[in-house]
């Protein structure tokens, strides 16, 4: 029986080579339906990986989080959605993700706008110069996101619910800071479950560590599945 549940978690490759992520999609193929390439495997082969995975139909989330004048930006996604991934990222400033859905349109890029990263709190906020909280900063990013065009945010579970009242059903939440109960949080500050991101409105939960650390990552992530399949926030 076809399982939806596993085209909402997102497998962060967050490993040092190309060797170890390409073992790990293929241990974890049957069980995630989306596998995310940052800046660490991005730096060491992933992009060439990304193009390789997509074109074997694999939905591949590159997680970029561009940032540039209108010009940059529009370039980069322009040559990115040739390549065939899913999913990208960029910081959600109004004319950086104008500039995006322009460069996009035509294409099946599914572009996201990050709000505020889930290892920052109040006081990173304001040492970054910012005066409101990150709950005031991520609705503003959620509102200006949905009058962009853009196809989804990025934000914590803890704004989850607020912002999926914004985007409406359609638009695409994704949630970092994801760790099963009972597990660390490391350095995330605005972390949560499975289940509570998904009952708060999360279309996508993204989950690195806790997976790709495990000793044994299919196990871990089928934990996870088990987990999402508990939350009452039907798929949207």
């Amino acid at each position: 029986m076809q399982d939806a549940t596993k085209d909402r978690l997102i497998v962060a490759l967050d490993v040092p080579d190309v060797a170890r992520a390409t073992a790990l999609v293929e241990t974890l193929a049957d069980t995630a339906g989306i596998f995310k390439i940052g800046y660490q495997l991005a730096f060491a082969g992933g992009l060439e990986l990304a193009r390789e995975l997509a074109a074997d139909g694999r939905k591949i989330f590159l997680d970029m989080k561009l940032l540039d004048i209108d010009n940059t930006v529009a370039k980069g996604v322009e040559s990115i959605a040739r390549t065939g991934v899913a999913m990208l990222t960029l910081h959600a400033y109004p004319k950086a993700m104008r500039a995006a859905v322009e460069a996009a349109r035509g294409s099946e890029l599914c572009l996201l706008g990050v709000t505020v990263l889930t290892s920052m709190d109040e006081a990173d906020m304001i040492e970054a110069g910012y005066e409101c909280a990150p709950d005031t900063l991520v609705t503003r990013r959620a509102a200006q996101a949905r009058a962009a065009g853009m196809g989804g945010i990025v934000c914590s579970p803890a704004e989850a619910s607020a912002v999926r009242d914004i985007l409406g059903p359609e638009m695409a939440l994704v949630t970092p800071g994801i760790r099963p109960a009972g597990a660390d949080k490391g350095d995330q500050k605005r972390a949560a479950t499975p289940a509570y991101a998904l009952s708060a409105g999360a279309s996508h939960l993204v989950v690195g560590r806790p997976i790709v650390s495990a000793p044994d990552p299919k196990a871990a992530a089928e934990l996870i599945i088990e987990e999402m399949r508990s939350a009452a926030q039907p798929i949207h």
